[in-house]
């Protein structure tokens, strides 16, 4: 099982602000706030964001970090509050068969490369 997650950002300030409004509509709230680090969670921090203000810049970082919702409206509401702040549409929120029958996720890239996704899984009818 995985405790938490750890990301690097080159601007930590800029990095925190797009994460706060995005992963407030999946009910995470910045509960750890460091001067290098960043912690993000709903009971304690499990998703972090990590100043590397030398990372290259680039198109892919190769990192991809999924986290699990409720209902197919936080997927929607993430997905449309982060490319409201700026992030590259990396998969636009729907079903992923390919991935399982009951899949609906939304991807997205944010400022320094990473892809984020959130991801449901919806009850069968």
């Amino acid at each position: 099982m995985i405790d938490h997650v750890s990301i690097g950002v080159r601007n930590l300030a800029a990095a925190k602000a797009f994460y706060q409004s995005v992963l407030a509509e999946i009910g995470y709230r910045l509960i750890d706030d460091r001067a290098e680090t960043a912690g993000f969670g709903k009971k304690y921090s499990d998703f972090w964001l990590n100043a590397r203000p030398g990372l290259p810049t680039g198109d892919d970082t190769g990192v991809h970090v999924c986290l699990r919702t409720r209902t197919k409206a936080q997927v929607d509401g993430f997905y449309r509050v982060a490319l409201n702040a700026g992030a590259e549409d990396a998969g636009a929120p729907g079903m992923r068969p390919h991935y399982g029958d009951n899949y609906y996720a939304a991807f997205v890239k944010d400022g320094d490369g990473n892809v984020i996704e959130v991801v449901t899984f919806l009850e069968e009818s």
